[in-house]
């Protein structure tokens, strides 16, 4: 078998239209994942509404998501928005608890007690095997 035969058969400029309607096929299925998922996510549509934009998405796909894009386009930007200020504020929320939470009913923290602990080193309050028995104690 001659592998200069299959080269000639699919030259480069094939290949490059290959890739090129692999990523077009690529983006459509994002855009209309995206699309369908924001329909899901609407609260100002009624149920109606999602399922009449879904068929529409479904049964006419480009007219569906062009109309889509331009209908609520700006709506969809907004929703997103809101939901990535949403993520980061639970995200900062659980940071927080999870900073100022320790097993003790007091609040305070693993961190806050190994830095009075060290503290009390430093001082020379508490010998360096007494530091280490109560920092084993801290951490178990």
């Amino acid at each position: 078998m001659d592998t200069t035969s299959l080269a000639v058969d699919y030259p480069v400029l094939n290949i490059f239209w290959t890739m090129l309607e692999f990523f077009l096929w690529v983006l459509w299925f994002f855009l209309l994942f995206k699309i369908i998922t924001d329909i899901f996510r609407s609260h100002d549509l009624s149920g109606w509404g999602k399922a009449g934009w879904l068929v529409l998405v479904i049964i006419l796909p480009l007219i569906g998501v062009l109309v889509y894009l331009i209908a609520r386009g700006q709506s969809m930007t907004k929703r997103d928005i809101q939901q990535a200020q949403e993520n980061q504020a639970a995200f900062k929320a659980y940071v927080r608890d999870a900073a100022t939470s320790g097993p003790d009913a007091g609040g305070r923290s693993h961190v806050d007690d190994l830095a009075k602990l060290a503290d009390l080193k430093e001082k020379g309050a508490i010998s360096e095997e007494e530091y280490q028995k109560a920092k084993e104690k801290i951490l178990a």
